[in-house]
């Protein structure tokens, strides 16, 4: 098992590896390589394919439009992220980055794109910030700007302007987060105002949608066999995922979990008819 490389925490488990019937596998880093790269994005009510090859040409077609400079600041500030220092010879794809792998392809693109990410943050100094969970499924961050206090925003929900776009990506198997933005009032939220994030003294309502990022995790090349073998034994694979079922629909069928006609629930929810 050690030179599968399979941490044994438990003897007996292994005993009864013969009698499995079912196995529940995570997707991110285990079906999945965990190495996101930022696909597409969608604002201005059109999507376009981010090119984050190192050899990218200069004039990106998109930098004139008018969210462009405002998704791109979202997304350069509500970022976690960080490359490791001593890098500075290394091709940015190459780099290796602090943070989880979502936040690492979108700091990659950033670079790559825009420029020096670290510098412009260092510019908007950060106040304040409710770190992504799993229940809000949410991160906030407040910086200090040109323009006074900027709250910015990613999230996983979709509303009926984008649902079209969130179908289309969420289809191709992509993770997609949107982006959104508000300026704080300074009259009300002046420079050096104490933001509380456990009692929130701040409003996060009302805020400037400013588009989608989607972002694409290959599977691993052995799954399709693994899950095969699996099932040529006997054995049921399970994906558990917090994606959306979009996403996790289109991994599932990647891989072979699950057969091109396999319906979801939500399949089925639309397909009902109420009286």
């Amino acid at each position: 098992m050690a030179s599968k490389n399979c941490l044994v925490k438990n003897l007996e488990a292994v005993e009864t590896l013969g009698s499995t019937s079912t196995i529940c596998s995570d997707k991110t880093g285990t079906l999945t390589q965990n190495r996101m790269t930022v696909s597409h994005m969608w604002f201005d009510s059109i999507i376009v394919v981010a090119d984050t090859s190192e050899n990218q040409a200069g004039d990106l077609g998109f930098e004139n439009m008018p969210s462009w400079k405002y998704l791109e600041r979202c997304v350069a500030l509500c970022n976690r992220a960080e490359f490791k220092p001593g890098q500075e010879e290394l091709l940015i794809i190459e780099k290796e980055v602090i943070g989880d792998a979502s936040e690492a392809a979108l700091l990659k693109c950033m670079e790559l794109t825009t420029g020096n990410v670290m510098k412009y943050r260092a510019k908007n100094k950060k106040v304040s910030e409710i770190p992504f969970n799993s229940t809000n499924k949410y991160q906030l961050s407040i910086h200090e700007t040109e323009e006074g206090n900027v709250l910015v925003m990613k999230d996983q929900e979709w509303k009926d302007k984008y649902h079209q776009a969130y179908i289309k990506l969420g289809g191709l198997g992509e993770r997609v987060l949107g982006f959104c933005d508000l300026n704080l009032p300074l009259e009300k939220y002046p420079i050096g105002y104490c933001f509380d994030t456990d009692e929130i003294n701040f409003t996060t309502e009302n805020l400037r949608f400013l588009g989608l990022i989607s972002l694409i995790d290959p599977p691993r090349a052995t799954v399709p066999s693994a899950v095969e073998k699996c099932r040529t034994a006997g054995i049921k694979v399970i994906m558990v995922t917090g994606d959306h079922p979009i996403t996790a629909k289109a991994i599932a069928k990647a891989v072979g979990i699950i057969s091109e006609d396999t319906k979801t629930v939500e399949d089925i929810a639309e397909e009902i008819i109420f009286p």
